[in-house]
C-alpha cells in the first residue's frame, strides 16, 4: 500500500464491517452475509471484538509480503484492515511491553487454514523481533521444526491436503528483550491408526511418500526399498499422487530442515530406517496352520521380507519371528505361552507397525526440544501457540473422532469463559456497569464426558480394566445404564423412552449433543483402541535389537525392568494431556483465531453459505458477538475518537486544546446524542449500539466531503493567484532576457571580424617564416650529404688496400708451413712408420681428458646438496666417469654440508623430519611451518619475574612454553593458557598469575585430533578413568601447531615407548565431562578476517568455521 493511502482506522474504505460487533442487524444470515461479501473481494479476516475470524482462501495473496510486515508492525489492534499479523503483533507487544505470557489459539476444522495460520503467526514474530547470528539461528531452528513435524504427523484427508494428524502446542521463550530464546512443543494423540489404514481417497503420513520419491537410488537401497508404491500394503494407490504437492522436493527440504534443526547425521538415518522398517512391516502376510493338540497357529508366508526388516533393525529373525506367533501372558511367578492365529497375528503385526511409529514421532518431538530449547536458566517469557485438530463429524465417527471432540469442547469452555473474563475486566477497569450475561454453558457436555464416576472415558476405563469377556457392545450396554437420563446422549438402547423410535440411530452407535452439533460415534473400536496394547513379547523382540533408536523407544522391554502393572489406557492420557493444557492455557493471556473453511473442493472463489453456517453455529461465533455486545458495542480510547470526529464540532475544530476527555464529551453534547447510547470510562469511549457508530460515521463522511470542498475552493485560488504572479514575473525576466541576447549577438559579431581580421595577418607572417627556415635547411642538408659521399669514397679506397695487403702476407705464411711441414715429414717419416698409429690414440685420449676435467672445473654446480644441476657428459665413451664424478661430488658436498651443523641444529632437523613423516600431505597448515625454526620456548618463563610461581611449581626441563588458546565447553569461546610440555607432563596453566590449572602425565594422553584444514586446533584427548580425564578432553588452539604436535609425539615415544596416535579429520568426537560433543570443521567466510572461529551450534555440535 503506498504511504499516502496507509489507513488509520478500521472503519476507512470499510468492505462490509470489518468488525462484527458493528454488524447491524445481528443474525446469521446478516452474519454470512457480510463475510462473503470481504471473501468475494479477498478480504478473509474478519474480527470480533479481539478474536480474528480467517476463511482459507485456497490460493496465495499478496497480504503476507514483508511491507504488510512492516505495516502492521507497532500499530493498533484496530488501527489498519483485520490481519492476522494485527493479532501476532498485539500479543507479541503485551509480552515484551507489559511482561504478560501470551497464548494463541486456533481452531477449525480440517482444511480450514490452522496450520498455516500458526506458520504465518511463527513468521511474523520471527521477522519483528530483534536481530543477530544467536538470535536469527533460535528463529530459523524454530521455523524449520515446522517441517520436520509435518512430514512426521500430516497427511492427505478427503478435506484437505496437508492435514494435521496430531495436536501440536509451541511454548516459544524469549528474554527481557523480546528476543527468542527457544521452544519447548507439545504433541497431543498422533493418528497412528492412519499408519495401518487409510480411508478411501486419503494417504498415508507424508514420509513414506517423501522417501520412496525423493530419496536415491543408492539410499533406498540401504533402507532396502523400492521407488514402486504399489509394492508395500500400508500405502494407499488411489491418492498416491497429490496435484501440486513435490514429495520429492519436500523430502530435500525435510533433510535440511534436520540438519538445521540439530540432527546429527546417524540419528537421521535411524530416523529413516525406523520408517523403512514400518513400511516392510505391512508386506509381512500369515498363513494359518493347524498343531496335533487341535489349536490353530499362525505362521509368516515369505520370510524374505521379515529378513530385511531384521537387517535393518538389528533384531534376530528368529525372535522376531517368535514373538509374531505366541504370546506370553504373566501372571505373578507364572508364564503362560499361547499361539497366535492368523487374526491375531494380524493384529500384533499392526500393533507393532502403530506403537513403533508412535513412538518415533514422540522422539522426534523430544529431540526436536532438545536442539530449540532455551540454553540460558534466567527468567522467561513466554508465548504460545496452539494448533490442534478442529471439531470432526464424519459418516463414520470412531474413538479417534469422539477424543477430538473432546477436546474441543475443553476449548470452547475456555473461549467462553476467558473471553467473558477479558469482557468484565475491561468494564472494571473502566469503571463501567457490568451486567451479567446469559450464554450456553457446554461444562454438562464436558461432564458427560470426563467426569470420573460417571463420565464416558471412566466407563471405557472400567471396562477395558473389567475381567471376563470385554466387548463393544458390553461397553455400549454399561453407556446405556449410566448415561440413559443424560439430556444430551442419546441412544437407541437406551432407557429413556423418546429415543426407542428414532430409527436414524442404530443399535451399534450412541450420539452426543456437542455444542456444534449432533454426533453418531460407531461403537467398534474403542475399546481395542483405548487399550492400545502391544504385546510384551513384541516389546522385547524390540528391545533386543542392535539399533539403538528402536532400543530406546521401547525400555519397558528390558527383562530387568518387567512390570506387571497395566499401563493407562489411550483415553486416560488423552484425558490427563488436556487437563494439563487447559491449567497451562488459563495461566496466559488469550488470543483467538478462529478458522473457517468455504467449501468443501478445496477451490478458491466458492463461498458454501450452507457450509459456513454450520461452522459459525458451532464455533459459537454469533454467540461471542453477543458477549461483546450485551454490554456496548463498540469502545475506543478519547485520543483517536477525538481526532477522528473532532471536525463535527467547531470547538473542536481544528484543534481542541484541552484534555481529550472534555473534548469528546463536549462533542457528543454539540451532537445530541442521547445519553444511554453511551458511556464515559476512565481512558475510553464506550458506544452502546452500532447504529449511533454509524451514525457518526456518516456525519463525518458528510463533514469530509464539506472539507474537502473548501479545501478545495482555497487552493484553486491560491493557485491562480501564484500563476498570475509566475506569469508576471516571468515576463519581465523574459525581456530582460531577449535584449540581453540581442547585445550578446551584437558583441559576438564584432568579436568574430576582429578575429578573422588576426588570423590572416599572423598566417602571412606564419608562411613568410616558413619558406625562409625551409631554404635554410636544404643548404645544410646538401652540404651534409656531399660530405658523407667523400667519407665514404676515401673509406672503401682504404678498405681495399688494406685486403689486398692481408691477402699476400696470408699467402707468404701458408706456402711457408706448407714447406716446413714437407721439410719434417721427410726426414722423421722412418721413425713413426711403427707406432703411429698408438702413440696417435694415446695423445688423442690424453688431450680429450684434459679437456673434459678443463671444462668439468669451469661448469662446476654448487655446493648446496638440494642443487640437481650437473654438467651434461660431452663423450659417449666417459658415460661411467661422468655419472660416477656426479656420486663422488655429491658425497662430498653432503659430508661438507653436514660438518658445519652442531648438535643442537642436528636435533631441530630430526624433530623436522619427523613433522614431515607426520603431517605432509595430510595438513594443510605443514607447508607453511617448513621454513618456520622450532623454538620451543617461545616465553621466556625463567626471565620474567611474572612466571616466577610458575617456574618454582616446575622443577622439570621445560620443552615447549606457548600460549594457546583453551575452547570453553559451554559456548566455544577461547580462554588464553600457558601451554608447558615436560619431559613426563602436560601443564596448562593461567596466563596472567601464571597459577597451574591442570597437570596431565604423558601416560594419560592417548590421542591427539586436528583437521586436515589450516587452522590450529586440536584436541588432546585423555584416558578414560584417569584422574585427569574428570573434565573431559582439552580443546586448544595454537599458531604452531605443528611443533607443538610433533614435541608432544616424540616425547610420548621416548618416555612410554609407545607412539601417540595423532588422528587428522575435519569431524571428530571430544569428550566434555559425560558428554561427546562433534567438532565439525566447515568452510566459511570470517567477520574476523582470516582467523577461524568456534560456535556451539547444540548440545552435541560443536562447528569451527575455516575461511
Amino acid at each position: 500500500m503506498a504511504k499516502m493511502e496507509v489507513k488509520t482506522s478500521l472503519l476507512d474504505d470499510m468492505i462490509g464491517v470489518g468488525d462484527m460487533v458493528l454488524l447491524e442487524p445481528l443474525n446469521e444470515d446478516s452474519f454470512i452475509n457480510n463475510l462473503k461479501k470481504r471473501f468475494d473481494h479477498n478480504e478473509v479476516y474478519t474480527y470480533i471484538g479481539s478474536v480474528v475470524i480467517s476463511i482459507n482462501p485456497y490460493r496465495s495473496l499478496p497480504i503476507y509480503t514483508p511491507e504488510k510486515v512492516e505495516e502492521y508492525r507497532n500499530r493498533n489492534f484496530y488501527e489498519l484492515s483485520p490481519h492476522i499479523f494485527a493479532l501476532s503483533d498485539e500479543a507479541y507487544r503485551s509480552l515484551r511491553d507489559q511482561d504478560k505470557d501470551q497464548c494463541i489459539l486456533i481452531t477449525g476444522e480440517s482444511g480450514a487454514g490452522k496450520t498455516e495460520a500458526s506458520k504465518l503467526v511463527m513468521s511474523y514474530v520471527a521477522a519483528v523481533c530483534g536481530k543477530g547470528a544467536e538470535v536469527n539461528q533460535v528463529k530459523e531452528q524454530l521455523l524449520q521444526s515446522n517441517p520436520v513435524l509435518e512430514a512426521f504427523g500430516n497427511a492427505k484427508t478427503v478435506r484437505n491436503d496437508n492435514s494435521s494428524r496430531f495436536g501440536k502446542y509451541m511454548d516459544i521463550e524469549f528474554d527481557f528483550k523480546g528476543d527468542p530464546l527457544g521452544g519447548v512443543i507439545s504433541n497431543y494423540l498422533l493418528e497412528k491408526s492412519r499408519v495401518v489404514k487409510q480411508p478411501r481417497g486419503e494417504r498415508n503420513f507424508h514420509i513414506f511418500y517423501q522417501i520412496l520419491s525423493g530419496a536415491s537410488e543408492e539410499f533406498l537401497c540401504k533402507l532396502k526399498l523400492e521407488r514402486d508404491f504399489s509394492r508395500y500394503n500400508y500405502l494407499g494407490l488411489d491418492s498416491a499422487k497429490v496435484n501440486g504437492v513435490d514429495d520429492a522436493s519436500n523430502f530435500r527440504t525435510v533433510r535440511n530442515a534436520m540438519q538445521i534443526v540439530g540432527f546429527m547425521d546417524h540419528e537421521t538415518q535411524s530416523v529413516f530406517e525406523v520408517v523403512a522398517a514400518v513400511l516392510k512391516l505391512g508386506n509381512i502376510e500369515f498363513k494359518p496352520e493347524s498343531r496335533a493338540n487341535g489349536l490353530d497357529e499362525s505362521k509368516i508366508k515369505d520370510k524374505n521380507e521379515l529378513k530385511e526388516i531384521c537387517e535393518l533393525t538389528g533384531i534376530d529373525q528368529s525372535v522376531l519371528e517368535r514373538a509374531f506367533s505366541f504370546r506370553t501372558v504373566e501372571a505373578k511367578q507364572e508364564k503362560v505361552s499361547t499361539t497366535l492365529n492368523v487374526a491375531q497375528a494380524y493384529y500384533a503385526r499392526d500393533a507393532l507397525a502403530k506403537n513403533l511409529y508412535s513412538r518415533l514421532f514422540s522422539w522426534l518431538v523430544t529431540r526436536i526440544n532438545e536442539s530449540i530449547k532455551a540454553q540460558t536458566k534466567v527468567r522467561k517469557k513466554v508465548m504460545g501457540v496452539l494448533d490442534i485438530y478442529g471439531f470432526e463429524i464424519f459418516e463414520d465417527n470412531s474413538f479417534e473422532q469422539f477424543i477430538i471432540n473432546y477436546c474441543n469442547e475443553k476449548l470452547q469452555q475456555i473461549f467462553i469463559e476467558l473471553t467473558l473474563k477479558e469482557e468484565q475486566e475491561e468494564y472494571i477497569r473502566e469503571g463501567i456497569e457490568w451486567t451479567n450475561i446469559e450464554y450456553f454453558n457446554n461444562a454438562i457436555i464436558c461432564d458427560l464426558i470426563e467426569n470420573n464416576q460417571t463420565g464416558i472415558l471412566a466407563m471405557l476405563d472400567e471396562e477395558c480394566l473389567r475381567p471376563g469377556t470385554v466387548t463393544d457392545d458390553t461397553f455400549l450396554e454399561k453407556l446405556n445404564q449410566v448415561c440413559a437420563t443424560h439430556q444430551h446422549f442419546e441412544s437407541r438402547m437406551s432407557k429413556c423412552s423418546r429415543f426407542l423410535n428414532d430409527t436414524s440411530l442404530p443399535h451399534s452407535c450412541f450420539r452426543i449433543q456437542h455444542y456444534a452439533g449432533k454426533v453418531m460415534y460407531q461403537v467398534e473400536g474403542f475399546v481395542d483402541k483405548n487399550n492400545d496394547l502391544l504385546y510384551r513379547d513384541l516389546s522385547q523382540a524390540m528391545w533386543k535389537a542392535n539399533h539403538s533408536l528402536i532400543k530406546a523407544l521401547f525400555p519397558e522391554g528390558n527383562p530387568a525392568k518387567i512390570n506387571l502393572k497395566r499401563p493407562p489406557t489411550a483415553g486416560s492420557q488423552f484425558k490427563a494431556s488436556v487437563a494439563t493444557l487447559m491449567k497451562n492455557l488459563q495461566t496466559k493471556n488469550p488470543n483467538y483465531i478462529r478458522c473457517i473453511k468455504p467449501n468443501d473442493k478445496k477451490a478458491a472463489h466458492i463461498f458454501n453459505d450452507a457450509l459456513v453456517c454450520h461452522q459459525i453455529r458451532y464455533l459459537g461465533l454469533l454467540e461471542n458477538v453477543r458477549v461483546r455486545r450485551a454490554g456496548y458495542a463498540f469502545r475506543q480510547a478519547y485520543e483517536p475518537c477525538l481526532e477522528r470526529y473532532k471536525m463535527l464540532c467547531k470547538q473542536t475544530w481544528p484543534h481542541w486544546r484541552g484534555p481529550a476527555r472534555a473534548g469528546v464529551e463536549v462533542l457528543f453534547d454539540e451532537l445530541g446524542i442521547p445519553e444511554e447510547e453511551f458511556s464515559f470510562g476512565r481512558s475510553k469511549i464506550f458506544i452502546r449500539n452500532p447504529r449511533t457508530l454509524f451514525k457518526l460515521e456518516d456525519l463525518r463522511k458528510q463533514r469530509l466531503e464539506d472539507l474537502a470542498t473548501l479545501i478545495e475552493k482555497i487552493y484553486r485560488g491560491w493557485k491562480c493567484r501564484t500563476r498570475f504572479l509566475l506569469m508576471k514575473k516571468s515576463q519581465i525576466v523574459i525581456a530582460s532576457w531577449v535584449r540581453r541576447h540581442a547585445q550578446q549577438k551584437r558583441y559576438q559579431k564584432i568579436k568574430s571580424s576582429a578575429i578573422v581580421v588576426q588570423s590572416y595577418i599572423r598566417g602571412w607572417k606564419a608562411r613568410k617564416l616558413l619558406r625562409e627556415l625551409k631554404h635554410l635547411k636544404r643548404c645544410n642538408e646538401a652540404a651534409t650529404i656531399i660530405a658523407a659521399y667523400w667519407h665514404g669514397t676515401q673509406a672503401r679506397r682504404e678498405l681495399k688496400r688494406l685486403k689486398e695487403e692481408a691477402r699476400r702476407k696470408h699467402a707468404v705464411a701458408v706456402i711457408w708451413a706448407y714447406w716446413l711441414g714437407l721439410k719434417v715429414r721427410r726426414e722423421y717419416r722412418k721413425y713413426f712408420r711403427a707406432n703411429a698409429g698408438r702413440k696417435i690414440y694415446e695423445f688423442t685420449l690424453q688431450r680429450l681428458m684434459q679437456k673434459y676435467f678443463l671444462e668439468m672445473k669451469k661448469k662446476m654446480p654448487s655446493l648446496s646438496p638440494i642443487d640437481k644441476n650437473w654438467p651434461a657428459r660431452p663423450y659417449l665413451f666417459l658415460d661411467s666417469t661422468h655419472k660416477e664424478l656426479k656420486r663422488i661430488f655429491h658425497l662430498w658436498r653432503c659430508k661438507k654440508y653436514r660438518d658445519q651443523f652442531t648438535d643442537q641444529q642436528k636435533l631441530i632437523y630430526e624433530e623436522k623430519l619427523e613433522a614431515s613423516e607426520l603431517f605432509k600431505d595430510k595438513k594443510a597448515l605443514y607447508p607453511a611451518s617448513v621454513g618456520q625454526p622450532f623454538q620451543g620456548a617461545y616465553l621466556e618463563i625463567s626471565e620474567n619475574p611474572k612466571y616466577k610461581k610458575l617456574k618454582d611449581a616446575v622443577d622439570e626441563k621445560i620443552i615447549i612454553a606457548e600460549v594457546v588458546n583453551k575452547i570453553n565447553r559451554a559456548n566455544g569461546k577461547a580462554t588464553s593458557r600457558i601451554f608447558l610440555l615436560t619431559k613426563n607432563n602436560v601443564l596448562l596453566a593461567d596466563q596472567k598469575n601464571g597459577t597451574i590449572k591442570s597437570e596431565v602425565p604423558l601416560g594419560d594422553v592417548t590421542k591427539v585430533s586436528m583437521s586436515s584444514q589450516n587452522d590450529g586446533f586440536f584436541a588432546v584427548h585423555l584416558k578414560e578413568g584417569s584422574e585427569a580425564a574428570t573434565k573431559g578432553d582439552f580443546l586448544l588452539s595454537s599458531d604452531h601447531l605443528i611443533e607443538m604436535a610433533t614435541k608432544l609425539y616424540r616425547t610420548t615415544l621416548s618416555q612410554t615407548k609407545q607412539k601417540l596416535n595423532i588422528e587428522i579429520s575435519d569431524e571428530f568426537l571430544v569428550q566434555f565431562k559425560q558428554d561427546k560433543v562433534c567438532v565439525k570443521f566447515i568452510q566459511g567466510s570470517q567477520k574476523n578476517g582470516n582467523i577461524p572461529t568456534c560456535k556451539r551450534k547444540n548440545n552435541r555440535l560443536l562447528e569451527v568455521a575455516v575461511p
